[in-house]
């Protein structure tokens, strides 16, 4: 547990701006993949959506509730 301690110890030492950096760095990273695999973005538009609201629904039920 010590580890998971650590981590959540240094989690809260970053800024916002910290945080809008590493989101920002996550999407450069799929435009990335993105790139190099082109057959990704001829997926249906809908699977995108299902997988954009699996994973906002964790966020805003812990924002919200």
């Amino acid at each position: 547990m010590r580890i998971v301690e650590k981590m959540v110890e240094r989690a809260k030492k970053l800024s916002l701006f910290d945080v809008k950096l590493a989101q920002a760095s996550s999407i450069f990273f799929g435009l990335i993949i993105a790139k190099l695999i082109p057959e990704i973005m001829e997926a249906n538009i809908w699977l995108f959506v299902a997988l954009w609201l699996i994973c906002a629904l964790k966020p805003t039920y812990s924002y919200y509730f």
